[in-house]
Parts: structure tokens; sequence; C-alpha cells
């Protein structure tokens, strides 16, 4: 499963966009350097994603999906070249982009290659087609997740039966804090989610995967 802070599922990625636009748009009296014109883009390439989501939010139609899936992929276009541009470097934090969901460069200098902790986890019901995973190191009375690691990686299959290996899930996810809401499209509301979870430090390197837990999406 390759790498990737943009999430590819809708309701991820529509959780994930308002989060970073609103944090934006709050920051960007103090950060000085973001034009309006760009960030008023970004708003917009949303805008029409958002419009789009919404249609197929219950019974749609395949042109309303796919409608959706090109306003994802233009906002998903528009949003890279913003972030790239304008979030990568100061003023931005190391803090401030973790919070916004993007990962940071790697600075360190050593190998960390061995994730020796595992994670452990409950799911708890949420809203409708939501779901809160709450995470912690397996066998810690604490829930902090390990020192310099990027956060944990969540996969999720929906199913009757869990797939065979990780590689099969079909979601998957970055999750720097804890807890965190997995949200679901209508069509997946009453059906069985099979979860996993492992953590991963600041080099992309990953420890071993929990046991899959399940739950049915309300």
């Amino acid at each position: 499963m390759a790498r990737d802070y943009v999430p590819h599922n809708a309701a991820q990625f529509n959780s994930f966009m308002r989060n970073l636009i609103d944090y934006v748009s709050e920051k960007m009296p103090v950060w000085g350097h973001i034009p309006q014109d760009r960030f008023d883009e970004l708003v917009e390439a949303y805008g029409a994603f958002a419009a789009a989501f919404e249609q197929t939010q219950g019974p749609h139609t395949s042109a309303q999906n796919l409608a959706r899936t090109e306003a994802q992929a233009e906002c998903t276009r528009i949003l890279r070249a913003f972030v790239n541009q304008f979030l990568r470097f100061p003023p931005v934090t190391n803090v401030e982009r973790v919070e916004m969901g993007i990962p940071n460069h790697d600075t360190t200098r050593t190998d960390h290659i061995a994730v020796p902790e595992m994670v452990d986890f409950v799911i708890h019901l949420s809203n409708i087609r939501e779901l809160v995973i709450n995470f912690w190191i397996q066998g810690a009375n604490h829930k902090a997740k390990p020192t310099g690691y990027e956060g944990a990686v969540i996969i999720w299959h929906v199913g009757e039966k869990p797939p065979a290996d990780p590689d099969d899930f079909h979601g998957h996810i970055m999750a720097s804090r804890t807890p965190f809401t997995l949200h679901f499209e209508e069509s997946e509301r009453g059906k069985r989610v099979y979860i996993a979870l492992c953590w991963q430090n600041e080099r992309g390197f990953r420890g071993a995967w929990s046991e899959f837990k399940d739950a049915f999406i309300p």
C-alpha cells in the first residue's frame, strides 16, 4: 500500500479537506505568505467536490458518482500544488503540518528501522457512517504514541469475511492522534468492517499488524 497523505476514500477526503481549509483560513493572517487568490482557488475546488459528494449521500446514479470522482481528482491536483508551494516550509511549523494531516519531511540522521511496539485498539460506535478508533501502545497505561513516530496506520475492509493478508484490505489512512474517526459511504451502512492497525515511525517503517477486529457500520 503506497503512502499518501491525501485520503482516497471520498468521506475521509471530505473530512481531510474541511479540516485543512478551516485551519489554513485561521492561520493565513499569521503566516502572511499565502496569496488570497490561491486559497480561493482551493476553496472553490473543494466546494465543487463537496457539492458532488453531497449528491452521492443516498440513492444516486453512476453519473453522479463519476462527477464526484472527477471533482475529487481535480481538488486533489490543486491541493497538492498548494501544499507543496505554501505549506511545506516555514513559517508553517512541523506541529501545524501534523494538525493539518500533512506529513513532515524526514530530517533525522539515525536509521530508526525497527518498530518493536504493537498497537492495541477498541472500536466505538459514533454517528451514522462513522466509527471511532481509540488506539494505544499495546501493554502501555497511557494513550501517547511512541516517541518520534508518525502515528498509526489504520487499514479496513468492508465484507463478510476478513482478508487473509493486511495487503488485501481496501482502505488505509495515517492517524497521527487518538481517537480517530473513520467515515464510510451511505451504501456501506449495516455492513461488517474489519480493522487493523500498526505503528509507523518517522522514516516510514512499520511495525507488526494488530489482530483484526470487526464492527458493523452504523
